[in-house]
């Protein structure tokens, strides 16, 4: 296959999951990693791919509020039926949450301006984008969530890679459709602040 030899493609995920080994090797580097690894992504991504903004302002800061909040509805009526599943799920996140909320200004500040920019940027906007010249959409978003997901399994929470999944499953689609990664990004956002720092899942 073609894919096999884009080594720059398949050298950034391995990089990619080694650098979430790092970060989720010791939960008090956890937020020095995963900065500078999201700035290693930012940094790819530009180097790599044009970055996508199909949409005027208006049309992308409407979508990005619109899908982060829907995409937040969802999250909110799957931690109701949480309690009714089996493996505990709603301890693991618990636990997320104890373990990995932002506690300082500056934890607030790299969520805004570099974690969630570098996971659109990196994913969506350089590898989904990438995978789309190999397969058709559909099979783009799929593969693209996977990889998304695969890297939180060092998390050891389980909820934390399937959440990805689904996020990535949502936000590839948006992408396909409209082809914005500031849109993108805002949903992204809202969406984090919303799960985070607004009204928490716990």
């Amino acid at each position: 296959m073609f894919i096999l030899k884009d080594w720059r493609l398949l050298s950034s995920i391995v990089l990619a999951h080694i650098l979430l080994y790092i970060t989720f090797s010791d939960r008090d580097i956890f937020w020095y990693i995963y900065t500078a690894a999201n700035l290693f992504f930012i940094s790819l991504a530009i180097m790599n791919e044009k970055i996508d903004d199909k949409q005027r302002t208006r049309s992308f800061i409407k979508y990005g509020l619109l899908s982060g909040l829907l995409l937040y509805g969802l999250f909110w009526i799957g931690h109701l039926l949480l309690p009714y599943l089996p493996f505990s799920w709603d301890r693991q996140v618990s636990k997320m949450y104890s373990w990995y909320s932002p506690q300082f200004i500056w934890h607030y500040i790299v969520l805004i301006l570099i974690f969630i920019p570098g996971e659109e940027l990196f994913w969506r906007g350089y590898v989904q984008k990438k995978l789309s010249h190999y397969f058709n959409d559909l099979t783009a978003i799929l593969v693209t969530s996977a990889l998304y997901a695969s890297v939180f399994i060092y998390s050891d929470k389980w909820i934390w890679v399937i959440a990805a999944f689904i996020g990535g499953l949502y936000w590839g689609a948006l992408y396909v459709w409209k082809r914005s990664i500031p849109m993108l990004i805002i949903s992204h956002l809202v969406f984090t602040l919303l799960l985070i720092v607004i009204l928490p899942l716990r």
